[in-house]
């Protein structure tokens, strides 16, 4: 048994180690090409990529979630960056640590203080709104690149019209090469999942450039050596990155949570938010100190962990041991050409490049796709500020919220002299005037009305100021000699309707109890001297 035990142990390390070596392999060029897309020089990219894994995997819940660069932590940070410094500057280099040390502390307190549910705030239509805006806006930064001309001034949809517009200056060998490492990464993932399409493309592009062939702009410097602490950082823009700080730790770990349900769904496993949160803080923590930037979790390389054996958090902690073996001699990667970074990172987003799961939100709730549409909207026009088309969509989202909620929906009916009124909905103060209204105009339409029934069971919430205003009507229809009854109230509303109507209202429902039980020829007498 122990044996087997062993033997158990044994493969699934052997299995963590191989799932390590595969994601750090495809992590060089990509932590390169995020780092580029983030506005960092690209070195920072391999730092990021090294220690955020040591310090997140110990800590997290989900055993294959791989922390590190991402295409959407980039973009959000250069959005955040960019006002404040020129990019690849060693002022945008210090501001890029802040920012991550910043969303490094809001994620760790989040989950320190147990709050990982906020997780499920963005709702699904700004998170698909976002998404989809997002990667357009990533895809079309690299343009520039996949052609080897130089990004104009100006914002990342302009400057890539402007490199499209402007054949002559192309060059053919970036062009041949950004083709070539599209057909490889994209006729890779055909034929697995786990095919490293990025790494043969970047290998072959450095190889071609290596011997001297035009392969368009290179990466030409590179710097080897270990990352160095730093903390020595522009304390005083804090108050300005933290809102930013705040929208990239939630709408970044949105993505991460993603991953991680999934992946855990699959195994039937539990995860916990509380922890990811920790875990992710730490790892923002740590490349914010060490010469990073925001960092998350990439759905294809926790995937692909799973995919190459990979059972344990084992793994991420293999993945970012080979990135630092891979810092000393990260000079040899000056010769890289920017054409298959690029590609890198078009293929990495093109699966986010669909709008049917924005599209399909317009046959389900035409109301949740205008929230997903004026996030998209919002996200494309204040690019590169993204930050905007979440809060927008957040905006959008709770006023569509609040509408819905303060719409009550009533059903009234008379028999006889009795007025029967159903509300259904949610009773708050925002909707309590609504009833009231309808109850009052309902009395004085039929003045020979003798008794008012009021059923609350299609009420899925009664709030204290909805209790309240219920004590008024039921107050106020008294006064005019009418008889009431409060019948059918839900049992998360005894305790609060209690104490707002009194012993009066206890009697009306112990009453609309009995008669609901009763079945004699007598009943219907007994209901009519309930109240």
């Amino acid at each position: 048994m122990k044996l087997a035990n062993r033997e158990e142990l044994r493969r699934q390390y052997l299995g963590d180690v191989i799932a390590g070596l595969s994601i750090a392999l495809v992590l060089i060029p990509q932590a390169l090409a995020y780092a580029d897309l983030a506005g960092m020089p690209p070195w920072h990219g391999l730092y990021a990529a090294a220690v955020a894994p040591l310090f997140a995997a110990p800590l997290a819940s989900s055993r294959y979630l791989q922390t590190g660069p991402t295409a959407l932590a980039s973009l959000m940070a250069l959005g955040a960056l960019m006002p404040l410094a020129t990019p690849y500057s060693t002022q945008y280099v210090a501001l890029g640590g802040l920012l991550a040390l910043s969303v490094g502390v809001i994620r760790s307190l989040i989950g320190m203080l147990r709050l990982g549910a906020v997780s499920y705030l963005i709702s699904p239509a700004v998170l698909r709104g976002f998404t989809l805006a997002a990667a357009i806006l990533i895809a079309a930064s690299q343009v520039p690149a996949l052609f080897g001309v130089s990004a104009s001034e100006g914002g990342v949809l302009s400057a890539a019209l402007g490199a499209l517009a402007e054949p002559d200056q192309w060059s053919g060998g970036a062009l041949l090469l950004s083709a070539g490492s599209l057909v490889v990464i994209f006729g890779g993932k055909r034929i697995s999942d786990i095919f490293p399409g990025v790494l043969l493309a970047a290998a072959f592009g450095l190889g071609l450039s290596r011997i001297g062939l035009p392969v368009g702009p290179t990466l030409e410097h590179v710097p080897a050596g270990l990352p160095v602490l730093e903390l020595d950082l522009p304390w005083h823009h804090l108050p300005t990155l933290f809102l930013p700080a705040l929208v990239i730790a939630l709408v970044g770990f949105a993505e991460c949570a993603a991953v991680a349900r999934t992946l855990a769904a699959k195994d039937r496993e539990y995860w916990d938010a509380d922890r990811e949160f920790i875990s992710q803080g730490a790892a923002n923590v740590a490349a914010g100190i060490f010469g990073g930037f925001p960092v998350g979790a990439s759905f294809s390389r926790s995937a692909m962990t799973r995919q190459a054996g990979g059972r344990s958090r084992l793994s991420g902690l293999v993945v970012g041991l080979c990135m630092m073996a891979v810092l000393p001699v990260a000079d040899l990667l000056g010769a890289l050409p920017r054409a298959v970074l690029a590609a890198a990172v078009v293929g990495a987003v093109s699966s986010l490049l669909k709008p049917g799961p924005l599209l399909i939100l317009w046959r389900l709730s035409p109301l949740q796709f205008c929230i997903g549409l004026v996030t998209f909207s919002i996200t494309l026009l204040s690019a590169p500020h993204v930050e905007y088309g979440v809060l927008a969509g957040i905006g959008t989202a709770i006023g569509v919220h609040l509408w819905r909620e303060g719409k009550l929906h009533v059903l009234t009916g008379i028999d006889g002299d009795v007025l029967t009124v159903r509300p259904m909905g949610v009773l708050w103060f925002g909707s309590a005037p609504q009833l009231a209204r309808i109850v009052s105009d309902r009395v004085a339409e039929a003045p020979t009305l003798q008794r008012l029934r009021i059923e609350l069971d299609g009420l899925g919430r009664i709030d204290l100021s909805g209790a309240m205003t219920l004590g008024d009507i039921v107050h106020a229809i008294r006064l005019s000699g009418m008889k009431v009854e409060v019948a059918e109230v839900p049992p998360h509303a005894e305790r609060v309707m209690t104490q707002v109507l009194g012993d009066g209202f206890s009697t009306v429902t112990r009453c609309a109890e009995a008669t609901e039980a009763d079945t004699t020829d007598d009943s219907d007498a007994r209901r009519r001297t309930c109240a």
